[in-house]
């Protein structure tokens, strides 16, 4: 029994300490996961005085109408280019194709893009570069624009690919200016307000 009653108060005392953690933000599993990423110091891009005072990134209500099936039209022998970035860097990128969605009611199209930098990377080998703006960009969103993860696997045999405006998040720049992004090109400007997803980062 004194053994027993020995590692009951252990445990207990384990999980009252435990319980001072409060959960991070997050309506769902992938915010809840952008949060924890940026809360840890050995990933998050964020600043020491920033990061001392985080308890997680600000989003838009999760809306489902902004979760659309974009058909792809792949670009075929795009040349190698030198994409502008916030520094004086030039990454290199090819147009791997366009994607034609409806939002809202309207058509729209933006262009993605595969890093060739990257190319000899295991990691990244499957990994699009998909950045768009839109009306809400420098307002309630960062004004440089918002990024979306995709990869080749995910197009569907029916040539689509499904296209997630909750799943954005904001280039590392938006929070560090030592951070290199690219810049998202001119063309990929939706002219819609698109309220979901990852909301401009304000220091707190």
């Amino acid at each position: 029994m004194k053994f027993f009653l020995k590692y009951f108060f252990f445990f207990l005392l384990i999980s009252c300490n435990s319980g001072d953690k409060r959960p991070l933000l997050g309506k769902t599993e992938y915010q809840q996961r952008l949060n924890a990423n940026y809360k840890d110091a050995s990933k998050s891009p964020l600043k020491k005085k920033d990061l001392k005072n985080f308890k997680g990134l600000d989003f838009f209500p999760v809306d489902d109408t902004f979760i659309v099936a974009a058909k792809l039209i792949k670009t075929e022998n795009a040349p190698t280019f030198e994409m502008a970035t916030n520094t004086d860097r030039k990454a290199m990128y090819k147009e791997y194709g366009v994607l034609k969605f409806s939002l809202k009611g309207k058509d729209f199209e933006l262009t993605v893009y595969k890093s060739q930098d990257e190319l000899e990377d295991e990691k990244y080998k499957d990994d699009l570069y998909l950045a768009f703006t839109d009306n809400t960009s420098g307002n309630e969103s960062y004004g440089a624009g918002r990024y979306m993860d995709l990869k080749v696997t995910d197009e569907q045999l029916d040539g689509t690919i499904i296209l997630n405006f909750n799943n954005t998040y904001n280039p590392y720049c938006a929070y560090n200016e030592m951070f290199s992004c690219p810049l998202t090109p001119k063309k990929n400007h939706l002219d819609i307000e698109v309220k979901a997803g990852i909301k401009v980062f304000k220091n707190h």
